[in-house]
């Protein structure tokens, strides 16, 4: 009787038990959320200034019924709970200074519109960079949200600086 109670007990044992890999009481199981993608993030970013394509220009809009320079800036980049800065004078201290050549998706260019000045007054977001032709969103005081290219006259000349925030 005493064998049959102990190979009873000695079977129910080893049916109950899980092989199972242990981890070190001191160690921590660490979980790594995947981190956005900047590129990922500009294209977001992206789309979501396109949405105002159309929009006529406000002085400090920020919305569909009107919408200024840095006013789609701070709009686009807020959609993915980006913040920036409201105006284009702080817009152009912020981020990293880049070269022209090394533009990319999202990047931000700026421009001094007014004549025999050099000071930065207007903004845009790239929207396509390839060999020699970038492109970018912004709002036009005459033609509101539009997509420009930077080789067009006008733009390339009033061109003073790119800067990366992303």
């Amino acid at each position: 009787m005493k064998k049959f109670l102990f190979a009873l007990i000695l079977i129910a044992g080893f049916s109950s038990c899980k092989s199972s890999k242990s981890v070190p009481k001191n160690q921590k199981t660490v979980v790594k959320k995947p981190k956005a993608k900047p590129l990922y993030k500009a294209e977001n970013i992206i789309d979501y200034a396109k949405k105002f394509e159309g929009t006529r220009y406000k002085y400090g809009g920020t919305t569909k019924r009107g919408m200024d320079c840095s006013g789609l800036i701070y709009t686009s980049f807020k959609s993915e709970a980006i913040s920036l800065p409201r105006t284009t004078k702080d817009l152009a201290i912020t981020g990293d200074w880049i070269d022209l050549k090394e533009v990319k998706k999202g990047d931000l260019l700026f421009f001094a519109t007014k004549k025999n000045s050099r000071k930065v007054n207007h903004v845009g977001i790239v929207t396509s960079s390839q060999m020699g032709r970038v492109e970018f969103i912004h709002s036009s005081t005459s033609k509101g949200v539009i997509t420009s290219q930077l080789s067009e006259r006008y733009w390339y000349f009033a061109f003073v600086q790119a800067r990366r925030v992303l």
